[in-house]
């Protein structure tokens, strides 16, 4: 009688839907390292997009906006489960994806965030092309070896060199921040020869007539290139289905603010950079560039992966870019 008891209470319980885990109440998200690729995070803050979202869907949360960025920073706190999605170029998220391949906590991208050039100036009267540097050149960018630029100098090497010679300008760059490399440039420090950079600085630095650019990343990718994008891990998109889906939303809706209102948007980007600085008509003018998009797309995406595969950064090579995003996104016309 025990034994049948037993047996019925097991299967009984069975029988009853185990209830679902609650979703998060607090979303923690970095803001990242700012600038024209992270205004729609600073649109989705400034206009409570998640929060409007999340309510909207039964699952409301609150948002706690970090002040921290750079790849590394962010990765160890996705990583670590004290962020919930994180910020990045391609070549981060990537590392970030091939690294987590297979564990509990695989890392997919949630969407593309933005698409924009990066572009390569200097005031150097030798040089015309990046191919005219010397060994005593020092070209800026923010991470050595690893970030876009790095990356995309990588690129062109083995285009016009061969793989042998895929990393013969490494030895020319130097880690500095966007604004330090703005001000060595206009200040003529010798430290540098020239700075590749991004939106809005590289627009401050060619109102000096003696800075030009000589290579833009849209010269190397052959197009429009993804410049920021958002992730996040399987195991936080798992638990938190519908939080997953507001967030989604709510960049969607800040792509749209940002297209409709692009006064509006360049006062929140004025506000995310401490006020002041730029003028607001000229933050205005950038958004208003033709090469400047706020999609959630990924482009070029799968040239990164496929080079970076190539010369053995990464372990394993994705069959197609919807490998390495959820499923939400798959219907995007991604590249």
């Amino acid at each position: 009688m025990k034994r049948f008891f037993g047996l019925f209470l097991a299967a009984a319980l069975a029988a009853v839907p185990i209830a679902a885990q609650a979703e998060v109440k607090e979303l923690r998200i970095p803001l990242g390292a700012g600038g024209f690729g992270f205004l729609p995070l600073h649109m989705m803050k400034e206009h409570k997009l998640i929060e409007k979202h999340s309510a909207a869907a039964g699952v409301p949360v609150t948002v706690n906006w970090a002040n921290i960025g750079g790849p590394s920073v962010m990765n160890e706190a996705l990583l670590s489960g004290s962020a919930d999605f994180i910020s990045a170029g391609p070549p981060a998220f990537l590392t970030l994806w091939d690294r987590t391949r297979g564990t509990p906590v695989q890392v997919k991208a949630a969407a593309g965030m933005s698409s924009m050039p990066m572009y390569l100036n200097t005031s150097a009267d030798h040089l015309k092309a990046l191919d005219d540097i010397k060994p005593d050149d020092k070209i800026a960018v923010t991470a050595v070896k690893v970030s876009i630029p790095s990356i995309i100098m990588q690129m062109h090497a083995l285009q016009k060199y061969g793989k042998d010679e895929v990393f013969r300008f490494d030895r020319n760059t130097v880690s500095m921040t966007h604004p330090d490399g703005v001000v060595a440039m206009l200040t003529g420090n010798k430290q540098i020869t020239a700075h590749y950079t991004s939106p809005p600085f590289h627009h401050r630095e060619i109102k000096e007539k003696n800075i030009r650019t000589i290579q833009t990343t849209s010269d190397v990718m052959g197009g429009s290139t993804t410049f920021t994008m958002i992730s996040t891990t399987e195991r936080f998109q798992k638990a938190n289905p519908k939080v997953f889906g507001a967030f989604l939303a709510a960049l969607q809706e800040s792509h749209k603010m940002i297209a409709a209102d692009k006064k509006g948007a360049a006062a929140v980007l004025l506000a995310s950079m401490g006020g002041k600085g730029w003028e607001l008509d000229e933050l205005v003018a950038i958004l208003e560039d033709k090469d400047m998009k706020y999609t959630t797309s990924p482009e070029n995406l799968m040239k990164y992966a496929e080079f970076m595969h190539g010369i053995g950064t990464l372990k394993n090579k994705p069959g197609s870019w919807k490998e390495m995003f959820f499923e939400e996104m798959h219907g995007q016309n991604g590249s």
